[in-house]
Order: structure tokens, then C-alpha cells, then sequence
């Protein structure tokens, strides 16, 4: 089992403040000073500095947050790299809060952020995510297991009844999360024009919820793949245990082995380990495993601008190798395989409100999660829920539905049948 986090829990909090007087303090209080300056606009941020010293950001509105600092090192790499030592200062317990949740902390830095147009990257930065996201079958068996390996134990307690490890379909505002994700299970069926004893491959099926619901369901004949070892053994139990092994198959194998052709192909939170350099390679995949009447659903984690890589922190502990495209990086090589693009939707504050309730519930269990690892592996688990939640509300990211075709009539003239469910 691969996991992220240490295997030891030192409470830093409990640690004497390194401080130095003199230069280095006031070195510390500059870079801090000039980095609060340019990112906090609005809002009410507060930031103690090894020295004692207290710095105000922001023009006072709202719940002040309170932050501390515990040496000049913390200060200093905040102040150089905060995409990436933001994080690691918090579950190193390097930055400790003093006023306010961790919550509030990132959504005040995202708000800020919102207000601030994407940077743009040149020809190295382009060069070098062709590198970083390479992508090779062995690499990307090592990003999945980095983080779907994990204990299933972990997903149980914060994800909803059937394991949906992605955005859920809030149809109504009061839905719970189990609601909502078997909404988003509806509409995705719905999408596919499912008809009994049809074949459905489902790219990246996780723990085989959706595979179990269309064949349970929609009388579907279903092939899922995964690279997760974890997430495969899950997958086959419930398979067995719901009498359905004669109609699931889940195997652990690479979207680019797959062979033979499918009435249906579904991919649901799996486009996001592609990395952008394989995109071609996948839609010409899908191009080559659709029957020429087929239709294929993508959903995916996007963003509303092009970029070169994923928030620093997140691709270092979270998801390596991991990209959230654009659609303009997507629709070019949808097009040179040969697909029709016939419904595109966009869930934007969806995942938001998802993360939410995964955040919650985590937060509800967090001393059960702490026993299956430890607290700077909690502290890991909730800054990549709280910022990722930042990413759906503040930082231009969202999901799209993509559904696809080889014939321009394979599927109906008018989407009324999509929310006929």
C-alpha cells in the first residue's frame, strides 16, 4: 500500500520558535510584508511572524483569520514558493491558527486570487510539461497508486454509500451527497442511450459503482479497467456480492490495451491522469473501441484557461502527473480522431458543493482517519479538500460532460432525453 504521508506524528506546536534577531527577522518581516501586500486585497488577514511581530492584510471586512508562523525558514519558502510551501507549512505544523479554520484561510487566499488573471507560460514551461506528464504505463500504474491504493477504509469515511470518488449531480440544493451521486449516475446512463445487453467499457471504474448501477440497472454488459490494485479487488468482491460477476468484468489494465469494440465506453474522473501530452492517444483509443453507432461519455475535471501544470503542492502530494485541461486543449484532439462532439455540459459549482460534503464528513471522522494513519497525514488530506474546493469557487475550474459519437445521428436531434430521468 502506498501512502503520501510519514509514519511518524511529531507535534510541532509543542516546539520552541526558532527565531534569529536582527537581519534575519527583519528579512522575514520584508518578504512577508511584500508577498501579503500583492496577494491579500480584501478580507481580513493576520499574520504572526517568528518574531512576535503581527502582520495585517487585507482591507478588514469580514471574520479576521489568524495565522502563526513558527521560524524564518517557514516564512522565508512561503514567501518564495506559497503554491507549493503553503501546504507543507501546514502539516508540517510550521503554520499553526491562531483565529479561523483552515477553510477560511484558503478560501480568503482564493478569493483574493480570483481577482488575479492566470499567468501565462512560454515554450520552456510547455516543454517541460510534455515532460512531467509523460504518462508512460509504468508511470501512470505509480500515480494511481500513489493515491487510490489507499486504504479503503480512508474513502468510507468521507465518501458517500457507493464509493463516487467524483463531482456529484446536485439537481436540487437540499440533496444529500448519496442523492446527488446517484443523480449524477442517472444522468451519465442517460447520456450513454443505454439499452439492455448493450456493452459498456468503462475507463478508470474505480471501486465499480457506476459499472454495478448500469448493469444492475440498465441490463448493460460491462467492462471496467483500473490501475488501482485496491480499487480493483474492492470492485470484483462487490461484483460477487451483488450477483452481477456474470455481466461486470473489472480488470487491471491501460485504456491504450484494451481491444475489441463497445456499444458504450464511459469515463468518469479518470481523464484527469491522461496528462495532456497522451490526448491524442486517448481519443483515438476511444475512436478505435467505439462501434461506428456508439456513443461515448467523458467526464472530466476542466478549467476555464490553458495551463502548464496543476497547483504545485497538489501534483507533489496528491495527484503526480495529474492535469486539469481546457476545453480548447481537449476539442483539437476529439477532432483529429475523428469524433463528433454532440453535447457538451458544464457542471461548474457541482464539485464545489461535492468537496464540501467530503470535507465535512472527513472533518466528522477525523480521529478515526488519524488512528488508520496520522495527523500530519490528516493535516495533508484536509488542506487538498479545502483547496481544492478553493480551485471549483474561486480558480476557474469546473467538470465537463463531453458526449461523443463516430455517425452524426447516433444519437437524438434534441438533449430532453437527458433529463428524462
Amino acid at each position: 500500500m502506498s501512502s503520501p504521508a510519514t509514519a511518524v506524528d511529531i507535534p510541532r506546536d509543542s516546539r520552541p520558535a526558532r527565531t534569529r534577531p536582527g537581519p534575519a527577522a527583519a528579512l522575514t518581516r520584508w518578504m512577508m510584508d511584500r508577498l501579503l501586500r500583492r496577494l491579500i486585497r480584501s478580507g481580513s488577514l493576520t499574520v504572526v511572524l517568528p518574531s512576535g511581530e503581527a502582520l495585517r492584510a487585507g482591507d478588514g471586512a469580514g471574520r479576521e483569520v489568524r495565522i502563526r508562523l513558527r521560524d524564518n525558514r517557514t516564512a522565508w519558502r512561503i514567501a518564495l514558493y506559497p503554491g507549493l510551501a503553503l501546504g507543507e507549512a501546514w502539516m508540517d505544523g510550521d503554520l499553526t491558527l491562531e483565529r479561523g479554520t483552515l477553510w477560511e484561510l484558503l478560501d480568503l487566499v482564493g478569493r483574493n486570487l480570483s481577482l488575479t488573471p492566470p499567468p501565462r507560460r512560454g515554450a520552456v514551461a510547455r516543454l517541460w510539461r510534455r515532460v512531467r506528464q509523460a504518462n508512460g504505463r509504468l508511470a501512470a500504474r505509480r500515480h494511481v497508486a500513489h493515491h487510490y491504493d489507499l486504504s479503503l477504509e480512508l474513502y468510507r469515511r468521507f465518501l458517500d454509500a457507493d464509493l463516487q470518488y467524483s463531482c456529484a449531480f446536485f439537481e436540487r440544493p437540499d440533496m444529500t451527497l448519496d442523492e446527488a451521486q446517484a443523480a449524477k449516475k442517472r444522468r451519465l446512463a442517460a447520456k450513454l442511450l443505454l439499452q439492455p445487453g448493450m456493452s459498456v467499457l468503462d475507463i478508470g471504474s474505480g471501486w465499480g459503482g457506476l459499472g454495478l448501477t448500469l448493469a444492475g440497472e440498465a441490463g448493460a454488459r460491462v467492462t471496467g479497467i483500473t490501475l488501482s490494485d485496491e480499487q480493483l479487488a474492492v470492485a470484483r468482491e462487490r461484483a460477487r456480492d451483488r450477483g452481477l460477476d456474470d455481466r461486470v468484468e473489472f480488470r487491471k489494465q491501460d485504456y491504450r490495451d484494451v481491444e475489441g469494440s463497445f456499444d458504450r465506453i464511459v469515463s468518469v474522473g479518470m481523464f484527469e491522469h491522461v496528462g495532456a501530452p497522451n490526448y491524442q492517444a486517448f481519443f483515438d483509443a476511444l475512436a478505435r473501441l467505439l462501434k461506428d453507432d456508439g456513443v461515448a461519455v467523458l467526464h472530466a475535471i476542466g478549467q476555464n484557461h490553458v495551463s502548464v501544470s496543476n497547483q504545485p503542492w497538489m501534483e507533489k502530494y496528491i495527484f503526480p502527473g495529474g492535469y486539469t485541461a481546457a476545453l480548447s486543449e481537449v476539442l483539437p484532439a476529439i477532432e483529429r480522431a475523428g469524433l463528433w462532439v454532440t453535447d457538451i455540459e458544464i457542471l461548474r459549482l457541482h464539485y464545489a458543493e461535492t468537496l464540501k460534503a467530503w470535507r465535512e464528513r472527513f472533518l466528522a471522522n477525523r480521529a478515526e482517519i488519524a488512528a488508520l494513519y496520522d495527523e500530519r497525514f490528516c493535516r495533508m488530506w484536509e488542506f487538498y479538500l479545502c483547496v481544492s474546493e478553493v480551485a471549483f469557487r474561486h480558480r476557474g475550474c469546473m467538470v465537463f460532460q463531453i458526449q461523443l459519437t463516430k455517425r452524426v445521428d447516433a444519437a437524438p436531434l434534441t438533449r430532453d432525453y437527458m433529463s428524462a430521468t
